[in-house]
């Protein structure tokens, strides 16, 4: 019996949940209604026309897929967008409201989403030409996509100088290390994807070192050892991701070693990432680890309080999405943990003010984030602030607001205003006012010294910690 509308959406559902994230699935997919199904095209309403343009911009690839997998080739997607009375101003695009939108999925299926597949046919016979092989590269991954900044400037400029010149430069191999979400795997594939652009006869590969790992042994199950050595040595530019997870796997070690021994003499690139440098790297081998260090180890810090608001001013002007500079301020001073939690929120601001017709503000944005972090109080005022900060460094409060350039109390007056900027919803404006009627770039200037201070002394970093405590713990008293 054929399936019927909910039936196939609902088939395309569950594969669509395997792959993307759990918070993404809820998002974008959960609210889409499948209306019906007229041979091969599928009409599924969404809420509004934003969030149309989200899922052609983010997910044509697997959306067409799905529904190919379902309906066969030639399938089709149409969406429904319904008539709506009033209208959020906060979007950039100005295409036309035109209700009935029709996408040829078959079309433009894998643009823009990278191949989650098994590298196909992995292995070729010794000594015959070179095969075209698929780089399992994310093509939205780029270099114009990566903003830099003090926390990631030497592994971006090494990774520029290797897409000029890879394998010619003296950063073979070239180590990205840093903790989770700070952008590692981002630089990698920018690396690749412009060593493709400006190179029409390299080779890239980017895989991940379990994939690798599996492949080694699906290869020693099927004795085909030689095969999966040849395969790896075809390539000119080799990315491996997370290469701390080959630890103790010592004949997964053995055969990478052979692997990075022949690249590496032939003049071929080799990039690596990792969650720590190689010297504390546990389990792995001490000749592996020594080439590791033949190169250049680039370590990817937390961004800064600018490289944050310029990540977001980025990512806004690839969504098309008109972020207000006080939003993106806010959003800036309470999320600094790392480039992927801020991109999370990000999308999740975007999602609640398209699905709830919503304006993006500070309101919004102080909901959106108090679900990811815990440091917002809605009843911190300036003044409660002034008062703390001024008790814990033992000075009166007055002196906060004078144009006394004494150290302690322009390092507390400095303080206040950074607390106030993170913990209040005023403005830079109002803030000024409050310290002795200073201007906005002098709280500018205040937020971004804290800043760097806190970066550089751990004892102002514990000093700080006891006195956001502090304030909320006597904000949320009153």
């Amino acid at each position: 019996m054929d399936k019927d509308h909910i039936q196939v959406w609902q088939s395309c559902l569950q594969t669509i949940k395997e792959n993307v994230k759990e918070q993404s699935f809820k998002t974008w997919f959960e609210p889409i209604r499948p209306l019906r199904l007229d041979e091969k095209i599928l009409t599924i309403q969404v809420p509004n026309k934003f969030f149309y343009e989200w899922l052609e911009e983010h997910y044509i690839g697997i959306l067409g897929s799905t529904l190919s997998k379902e309906l066969g080739q030639g399938a089709k997607l149409e969406y429904l967008i319904p008539r709506q009375q009033k209208h959020t101003n906060y979007l950039k695009s100005n295409k036309s409201n035109n209700p009935i939108v029709s996408k040829d999925l078959e079309r433009n299926y894998g643009q823009n989403t990278i191949r989650t597949e098994n590298i196909k046919n992995p292995f070729v016979i010794p000594g015959i030409q070179k095969i075209k092989i698929d780089s399992q590269l994310n093509p939205e991954y780029t270099f114009d996509m990566y903003v830099e900044g003090d926390c990631n400037r030497l592994a971006r400029s090494a990774g520029w100088a290797i897409a000029k010149r890879p394998g010619q430069t003296a950063f073979n191999p070239l180590m990205i290390f840093g903790s989770v979400g700070l952008g590692k795997t981002h630089l990698a594939h920018a690396i690749g994807n412009e060593v493709l652009d400006k190179f029409d006869d390299k080779t890239v590969l980017y895989v991940s070192s379990d994939r690798f790992t599996n492949q080694f042994i699906e290869a020693l199950r099927n004795n085909a050892i030689s095969d999966f050595v040849n395969f790896y040595q075809l390539v000119d530019v080799l990315i491996i991701d997370d290469i701390q997870f080959l630890e103790n796997k010592q004949k997964t070690q053995e055969i990478f070693f052979h692997i990075f021994n022949h690249l590496h003499q032939k003049g071929k690139q080799l990039i690596l990432t990792s969650d720590r440098p190689p010297k504390e790297m546990e389990g792995i081998e001490e000749r592996l680890i020594s080439r590791f260090k033949w190169g250049l180890s680039a370590d990817l810090q937390l961004p800064s309080l600018e490289t944050r608001m310029a990540i977001i001013d980025q990512k806004m002007i690839q969504d098309g999405v008109d972020l207000p500079p006080n939003v993106t301020e806010f959003i800036s001073h309470n999320v600094r943990t790392n480039v992927r939690e801020l991109e999370g929120i990000l999308v999740s601001l975007i999602a609640q003010a398209a699905l709830n017709q919503r304006e993006i503000d500070i309101d919004l944005a102080r909901e959106v984030i108090s679900k990811f972090v815990d440091n917002i109080s809605s009843e911190v005022n300036i003044e409660l602030i002034q008062k703390i900060v001024a008790e814990y460094y033992d000075i009166p409060v007055e002196k906060l607001k004078e144009k006394t350039r004494k150290k302690m109390i322009v390092r507390a007056r400095q303080l206040s205003m950074y607390l106030a900027k993170l913990m209040s919803d005023k403005s830079l404006k109002l803030i000024g006012k409050a310290f002795g009627g200073r201007d906005h770039s002098t709280v500018i200037h205040a937020c971004r010294s804290v800043e760097d201070l806190l970066e550089k002394n751990t004892n102002f970093k514990d000093e700080v910690y006891r006195i956001e405590k502090k304030i909320k713990n006597v904000g949320g008293q009153h």
